[in-house]
Order: C-alpha cells, then structure tokens, then sequence
C-alpha cells in the first residue's frame, strides 16, 4: 500500500458521501414539496446553507494549502521517523483523526472566539444535507493546529490529511431526518439520530454528542445523549436570519459588543476565551461585605 493508494481511496470515499448526500437531498426536497413542509423559509435557508461554502472554501484552500506544506515540512525535518503506510496505519489514522475531532469539535463550542465559527453550523433551524455543509469560514485553523501532534508522532501529513477527509466525508449522511434510530449502532457510531441530538437547543441537548465517526469518545467523556424526541434545532438565542451574509458572521456583532463593553482585562480574556454563555458577575455582586 503507498501513500498515493491512500490519498486516491480518501478522494473515493468523500465521493461515494458526496452522491450518498446529493440522493438525500433530492429525497428531501421532493419529500418537502410534496408534503408542502419545505416552505420559503426553508427554502431560502438551504440557499444560505450552500452560500457559507463560498468564504469557506477560498479561506480553506489557502489554509489546507499552508497547513499541508507545513506539516511536510515539519515531517521532513524534525520528525527522524514515520509509521509504516498499511492497512493498519491508514486505520488507526482514521481513529487518531476522529478522536482529535471530538476534541477540536468540543473545544468550539466551548471557546467563545471558536464558537463564532461553528455557530455558523448550528444557525439552522432545520435539519438537513445542505446543514451538513454550513460552515464557518475560519472552521479549519482549530483542525490544522489540533492534527499537527500526530505528525509529530509519526503519521505521514498525506496520511493525517486522508484521516480526517474520511472523518468529514463520513458526517454528510447524518443531517438528515429521513433516518430513524439504528439500534445497536447508536451506542458506537455517530448516527442521524445522535447528530440531531447534537444540533439541538434545548437544555438536555445543548453540547452533546460532539462525535464525527464514532459516538464512543462521547460514552468515554460524559457528553452522550440519546435521542428521546425531536430536537429543537438551531442557536439556543432568537435567531432565524436567512439572509446569507447575516449567517456567515452571525456571532460577530454580539461578540464585538461585548468586547467594547469589557470593563477589565479579565472580562475581555473570558469574552474572548471563556465559554459562549459567560457573562460577568453584576457590579452588586463582586463588592465584597465589610468585615
């Protein structure tokens, strides 16, 4: 097996996802004009869906283009050893990609500057194919920097690099609701009922199931949670927008308002790296009682 055979199975996998999702979609739309559910909101709200593809990808290419080049070069020159290319390595590439997933996954939804990416993500209030390709334009720098350690443990960058497409690639099918629960896969794999759990706003599902292949990682970490009725879907705030540049930088006005608000360098380091929902103490209650 060489790295070349890797890269093309890679490139066939995101495309056998690719017509797998373009079926659903068609599937869904049809579903949605026949039942009269899809609607003009809905409508529009899968246009704004594909529209974040366009800053998405031009940031994207630039990045995975330096992120690429960067990890060869590092592998090149401080890295003395490589694992082997075989079917074993190429799997347990897969496995160390989605285990970095999930946390990269976590870690953008609990850093606020990370969230006002992957908020773009969840801005929909439905559920979806063209969900599944809603995102932020900035979304990949946290990926680039959270794969670069297993360069540095030896997996080839063309290896690290196919791990992670086949994470991506495997997540097109599970925005959908045209599947229902799957029994016994959805204690291990990331299915559509658990990813629906995961777009959901309501208190039980809020930061929940942050899986991309396997659901286990989240069984192992405590951020599991089954489906036990539809979602709500979308940002836990009042947000419908449509309106394509509005969902591309959805979160920025909010977070730039509380930046210019900060009233010390400790609320302007949580307004920035603190958890999406922080809010500062009201002045009332950080003055300490007289002794």
């Amino acid at each position: 097996m060489t790295l070349d055979a890797v890269a093309e199975f890679g490139r066939s996998f995101d495309e056998v996802f690719f017509l797998i999702g373009a079926a659903m979609l068609l599937i869904e739309v049809l579903k949605g004009l026949f039942s009269r559910s899809l609607g003009k909101h809905g409508f529009l709200d899968m246009l704004a869906s594909v529209s974040t593809q366009i800053p998405y990808l031009i940031v994207e290419t630039f990045l995975l283009s330096f992120a690429y080049l960067g990890f060869v070069f590092v592998a090149e020159t401080f890295v003395t050893w490589s694992l082997p290319v075989s079917l074993g390595t190429v799997l347990l590439a897969v496995l160390a990609a989605d285990f970095m997933y999930y946390w990269e996954h976590r870690l953008a939804h609990r850093v606020r500057i990370l969230w006002t990416q992957h908020a773009v993500h969840h801005s929909s209030r439905h559920m979806n194919i063209l969900v599944g390709v809603r995102f932020g334009p900035f979304e990949g720098v946290l990926s680039a920097l959270l794969l670069f350690p297993l360069v540095l443990i030896g997996f080839p960058p063309q290896l690290v690099f196919v791990g992670i497409l086949i994470v991506l690639a495997y997540q097109t099918w599970i925005h959908t609701e045209l599947i229902g629960k799957l029994g016994p896969l959805e204690g291990v794999l990331n299915t559509p009922a658990n990813h629906r759990v995961h777009h959901g706003c309501d208190d039980k599902y809020i930061d929940k199931n942050y899986g991309g292949i396997l659901i286990i990682w989240d069984r192992l970490f405590g951020t599991y949670q089954r489906e036990e009725e539809t979602p709500r879907y979308g940002l836990k705030r009042d947000y419908h927008s449509v309106n394509p540049v509005s969902v591309w930088f959805s979160e920025w006005p909010r977070l730039f308002r509380d930046l210019g608000a900060a009233r010390s360098p400790h609320e302007l380091w949580m307004r920035l790296f603190g958890p999406p929902e922080w809010t500062p103490k009201p002045a009332r209650e950080q003055i300490q009682p007289a002794e």
